[in-house]
C-alpha cells in the first residue's frame, strides 16, 4: 500500500512538472497495466471502499486508482499515465456535464473512451439515489451530525429545494466531509444497490470478474 501512494505522489508530482522517472519505476515495481482516473479524493476514497467491499484487491490486480484534483486535469492525466505516457489501460469515472472534456482528451491521448462511465450528477448523486435520502439521513444520524444537518435545511437558500439537491450540497459544505461520507454511503450499499457506474467501472477494471449484482449502463 505504501508503494501505491508513492506512486500517486510520484504521478501528482509529475503532473506539477516533476520529473517522471520516479512514477515510472513505481509503475514497473507495482506491475501496473490499468490506472482508474477519479475526479477527486472522495470518490477514490469510496471505490477502494467498495472494491475492497466486494473482495478486490486493486492492487495487486495491477490497478492504480488516481485522484486528479479536478475533472479538468483529465487531459493532463491521461497523457501521463495512457498511451503517450506510461503506456497503461485508462478507465474511470466522469460526471455528465464534463463528459466532453473527457472524450477530447482521451482522444488527445490516443486512449479508447469506452472505459469511462458516467455519474449523472457526481457519485455523491449516484449513491443518494441508490440509498434513498431517509437512509442517507439516517447515516448523517448516526455520523453525529444530525444538528448540522437541521441547521443547514434552515438555511432560507435550501428552502422548497428537493431532499437529494440538500443532501448533496450538505456533503460538499465542509472539508473533508465529502471524502467521510463518500467511504460511508459506499459502506452502506447492499450489492444489488450498487450504482451502474461502479458496477460497471469495476468490472471492467478486470473483466473476467463481477463484482456486483444487477445490470449496468454499456460503457461510453
Amino acid at each position: 500500500m505504501a508503494d501505491m501512494w508513492a506512486f500517486r505522489e510520484a504521478v501528482d508530482q509529475w503532473a506539477a512538472g516533476g520529473p517522471g522517472e520516479p512514477a515510472r519505476d513505481l509503475a514497473v515495481r507495482l506491475g501496473l497495466r490499468t490506472a482508474v482516473l477519479l475526479e477527486g479524493p472522495s470518490d477514490l476514497a469510496a471505490v477502494e471502499a467498495l472494491a475492497a467491499l466486494h473482495g478486490r484487491d486493486l492492487a495487486a490486480e495491477g490497478v492504480a486508482v488516481v485522484s486528479m484534483g479536478g475533472a479538468m486535469s483529465v487531459g493532463r492525466y491521461a497523457d501521463l499515465l495512457g498511451p503517450p505516457g506510461l503506456g497503461l489501460r485508462l478507465t474511470g469515472l466522469c460526471d455528465e456535464r464534463e463528459q466532453r472534456y473527457y472524450d477530447r482528451a482521451l482522444r488527445r491521448a490516443g486512449a479508447p473512451s469506452g472505459g469511462f462511465f458516467v455519474c449523472v450528477a457526481d457519485l455523491e448523486d449516484e449513491f443518494i439515489r441508490a440509498l434513498g435520502t431517509a437512509r442517507v439521513e439516517e447515516i448523517i444520524g448516526a455520523e453525529g451530525d444530525l444538528r448540522a444537518w437541521q441547521t443547514f435545511l434552515n438555511q432560507p437558500a435550501q428552502h422548497g429545494r428537493p431532499r437529494d439537491r440538500q443532501l448533496r450540497r450538505f456533503l460538499g459544505t465542509k472539508k473533508g466531509r465529502k471524502i467521510r461520507y463518500g467511504l460511508l454511503l459506499a459502506e452502506s450499499l447492499a450489492p444489488g444497490q450498487v450504482p451502474a457506474p461502479l458496477v460497471e467501472l469495476l468490472d471492467h477494471t478486470l473483466p473476467s470478474r463481477r463484482t456486483a449484482s444487477g445490470s449496468g449502463t454499456a460503457p461510453r
